[in-house]
């Protein structure tokens, strides 16, 4: 069984950081694709970044626009957002997800777990 379990999320003011965190159970974490998609109310989810089972990351370049930086931890069997720049728009909760792809995903359907998810808010 996997498990994503996501934390970090909060309320920060626009300009401001936050790091947001993913840790998931199972003795074969690096044998998974993470990634990191978002989803505001009334809104479709959308992908955020991702890295591969291989090290290779990926970017939402036309919402993210180079402040958001994904790391990854085996050792911990932890990924890592960390979100700089902060705008209104980025508010959305956040979602975790686990998946077997080779490449990093860009589609939900690419993964197969997912975390509850954290909410991030971003006030003015």
């Amino acid at each position: 069984q996997v498990q994503p379990v996501e934390s970090g999320g909060g309320l920060v003011q626009a300009g401001g950081s936050l790091r947001v965190s993913c840790a998931v159970s199972g003795r074969i974490f690096g044998g998974y694709t993470m990634g990191w998609f978002r989803q505001a109310p009334g809104k479709e989810r959308e992908f955020v970044a991702a890295v591969s089972r291989n090290g290779v990351v990926a970017y939402n370049a036309d919402s993210v626009k180079g402040r958001f930086t994904l790391s990854r931890d085996n050792t911990e069997n932890t990924v890592y957002l960390q979100m700089t720049s902060l705008k209104p728009e980025d508010t959305a909760v956040y979602y975790c997800a686990a998946g077997l792809t080779a490449v990093p995903g860009r589609r939900p359907d690419e993964y197969k777990y997912w975390g509850q998810g954290t909410q991030v808010t971003v006030s003015s």
